[in-house]
């Protein structure tokens, strides 16, 4: 995965493919061209190229503005954060015989728990 990370942290003139997909700065597919011509067009407009996905044939590139690479990567982030990681859940057991405060703070810290995108899984034992 850290190649996958910095995949699009790759941005400018050192491209290792010859023949390329280039999309434009407002989405439009302007087809496949080499690298040469895809490194012109990317000077002319005074933009970057992007590596979107390396595993198309040919590899996707999009000619993108700094404030578009900017937003672009905080969005990434935040997609980043929204998604529960694995591995990320508490546990928490308790006795069908539970003090009514002690449910209320036990109920607190689970909806903490779901705010902060945790798995949460409960246990009740039966009381003696």
């Amino acid at each position: 995965e850290p190649k996958r990370k910095a995949a699009f942290g790759s941005v400018g003139r050192r491209i290792p493919y010859r023949i390329l997909h280039v999309i434009s700065q407002d989405g439009e597919s302007l087809g496949n061209m080499h690298r040469a011509e895809a490194l012109k067009l990317m000077d002319q407009h005074d933009l970057k190229l992007v590596l979107l996905c390396e595993n198309a044939e040919p590899p996707v590139y999009r000619l993108m503005t700094g404030q578009q690479i900017h937003e672009e990567q905080l969005k990434r982030t935040e997609k980043k954060k929204a998604n529960p990681k694995a591995g990320m859940f508490k546990e928490l057991s308790f006795s069908s015989a539970i003090a009514k405060n002690d449910l209320e703070t036990k109920t607190k810290q689970i909806a903490q728990w779901i705010e902060k995108k945790y798995h949460v899984k409960l246990t009740i034992r039966q009381a003696k």
